[in-house]
This record gives structure tokens, sequence and C-alpha cells, in this order.
């Protein structure tokens, strides 16, 4: 083959490569993504709104609806736990009366004790004893239960003396579900419990948990508030009530990395409040080589109906877009926290495709070389 022809062959497969064939990309140009958007939440022809995010359009945002799948954030009052152990419905009471009288009614000849084993204390906070019938020990401390019942049967043993012990049921226990690394039943004895106290006796936190939420089942209730607010605030650290469920999960919420970023998956919220800028960082970044610092998108989409509901919000989609190479904008983006469900967009560089380009023709001017030499 001639070098005239080499030369020819070269700059045709050069020509239709440029002119032909798409170069791949990973990421769009903002320029693509935002084509048609209405700008500034103004209502028109669009099916979603653009929101340059900035310190004033911060303070329009702020007042619009939280996408958030978790029960609303509610603590119980600290009040007090026990400090002494109460009887209650559910309890199990196991007696031994002791008698001097050479026989009696509950024991027999030459015995001088009888036992009554697994009394449950019934819902209306009663016993039932033999030959005196029902004794109420809700609510009373195992000592004053006691007393009680050794003066009832007093009436028929004057000699008695009584020993109690007791199990606690449930309306005297709290039930830790899971996110521990010993989930169980823990009675509620002779200390003031609370939800920390709780965590501890069942070993701890369980794994590796993204933001982990205490949440209390307490009658028709229930409660959350993050495990790290719970730690760092004593007056949450609430005392528990007999009947509790106590259970800890990761957070919920999570939200997706696409484009030119350091890692494109599902990642779980890892703290409470998650700002946009510090979301880049825990998805590892930009591509500082092809990422565009002016084009970082955070797309939303509302539950449908919410933009006629809501003031200022003219579509229920909305792309908000941050300029990483201003101070004011970097601080807004420090400001803008992300919902459940966002995705995180980091555009392609308007010049990334061109030097593409300009790599494979170089490339082929390289190979045209190569074959006139030879």
């Amino acid at each position: 083959m001639t070098t005239i022809s080499r030369r020819a062959l070269v700059f045709a497969g050069t020509a239709y490569a440029l002119s032909g064939c798409a170069i791949a990309r990973d990421a769009a140009r903002k320029s693509e993504i935002v084509a048609g958007a209405d700008a500034d939440g103004n209502a028109g022809d669009s099916t979603f709104s653009l929101i340059e995010v900035s310190s004033d359009s911060l303070a329009k945002i702020a007042h619009w609806p939280v996408n958030d799948p978790r029960p609303a954030p509610r603590w119980p009052g600290r009040g007090g736990g026990l400090t002494t152990q109460k009887i209650a419905s559910g309890d199990k009471l196991s007696l031994r009366v002791w008698t001097a009288e050479e026989t009696s009614l509950i024991t027999r000849v030459g015995e001088r004790y009888a036992d009554i084993p697994n009394l449950e204390v019934l819902p209306s906070g009663h016993i039932s004893l033999p030959y005196v019938e029902q004794v109420h020990v809700a609510g009373l401390s195992p000592d004053s239960a006691r007393a009680r019942i050794e003066d009832r049967f007093s009436s028929i043993i004057p000699s008695a003396q009584v020993q109690l012990t007791s199990s606690t049921g449930r309306r005297n226990s709290v039930d830790m579900l899971g996110g521990v690394r010993a989930p169980g039943t823990l009675p509620l004895t002779e200390r003031n419990l609370t939800v920390l106290n709780l965590v501890s006796e069942a070993g701890g936190l369980g794994g590796n948990m993204a933001n982990p939420q205490i949440m209390i089942t307490r009658g028709g209730s229930v409660y959350r508030m993050p495990f790290e607010d719970v730690l760092e605030t004593p007056a949450l650290d609430v005392a528990m009530r007999g009947g509790d469920r106590v259970v800890i999960r990761p957070d919920e919420r999570s939200f997706i990395s696409l484009g030119a970023t350091g890692g494109q998956r599902v990642f779980p919220f890892p703290t409470e409040k998650l700002s946009a800028l510090r979301a880049v960082s825990v998805m590892g970044g930009i591509a500082d080589n092809r990422a565009d610092p002016r084009g970082l998108l955070v797309l939303r989409r509302y539950p449908s109906g919410t933009a006629r509901r809501t003031e200022g919000l003219a579509h229920d989609q909305v792309v908000f877009s941050f300029d990483l190479t201003r101070a004011e904008r970097l601080f807004a983006a420090d400001q803008f926290l992300l919902q459940d469900g966002d995705v995180v967009l980091a555009t392609l560089a308007p010049a990334t495709t061109t030097q593409r380009v300009l790599n494979l023709f170089g490339g082929f001017i390289n190979a045209g070389r190569s074959l006139t030499r030879d």
C-alpha cells in the first residue's frame, strides 16, 4: 500500500469516527439535564422547576415540605422511673408461710411452714389465697405486700410469718427488641432504669448502623429520637416504664449518587442532617478532571399535589443547582439539607467531551504517522 493511500485511509477513518460516532460518556452536561425547565420556580409549561441555590433561595426552600419516611420525632417526658420495685399485674408471687402452731389450716402435723408458689397477680391487682380469699397487692413494694399478706393470714394463724419472692411479668419489664448485641426482656428491678441503661444491659449497639434511631413503643404511642442526640443530651435519657418496647434501627433515609462522582450508588444518611456539600464528601467527591463544579445538581420529587398546596413551589419535581466555584454558593450548599430519595448528580464539564474528541483525533494522527513511516 502506498503512503498516499495509507494517509487517505487514516484520515477517512478519522473523519468517520468524528462525524458518525458519539463519544461514550458516563454523565450528562448540565445544559442537557435542565433543558426546558421553569427557572427559579416560575410556573410554566415544563414539568419541573430549576432552582439556583443561593442564600436568597434557601429562605424560600426552608418552608417547603420534607420527605422523611420515619415517624415524626417525638420523645416521652423525662418523668421518674422506679426507685423501688412495684408489683404489677402479671407478676408472680411465691409465699412461704411459717407458723408456731402444732397444726393449722395450711400445714400438716409437725410441719412448721407451707409453700404457696406461683400466685399470679390478676388484672384487678389481687392474688387469691387459701382461706383468706383475695388480697390486693398491685402497686405495693414486695416488702409492703408481704406485710399485708401476713396481716391477712394472722386472722386464721395468729403466729403466721410470711416470706415472699416475686418474678416480674410483662407490665414490670421492658422488651429490648433489636439493634443491640443481646436483645431480650429485662425486668424492672430496684433501680431507675433509663433508656441508655437498657441499651448497656443489652450489650450495647449491635453492628454498624448509619445514624441509629431509638424507637420506644409505650401504650399506643411510638417515640423516635436519634441515638446520638440521646447520648449528648442527659434530659433525653428517659426512665423506662413497665411494658415499654424498645428497638434501635438504622436511619431509613438514603440518597442516590450519579454522574462524575467518586461513587455511583445508593448511600444511607450517615447523620441526622446531611447538607449537599457534605453529601459530596460522603460519595467520594466529584471527578476533578471531568465534573462541572458549576453543575452539581440535586433532583427531588415531592409527593404528588404538593406544589398545589405549597407557596413558592411551582412543580412537584425540582432540580436544585449548585455552583461550587463561588464562596457564597458554597456556604449555601452547606446549608441545603438533603432529603430521602434525593438524587445527587455531578454533571460533565463542557470541555470534557471536546478533550476526549481531540485525544481520539490525536490517536488517529499518531496512527497515520506510524503507517507513513512503514
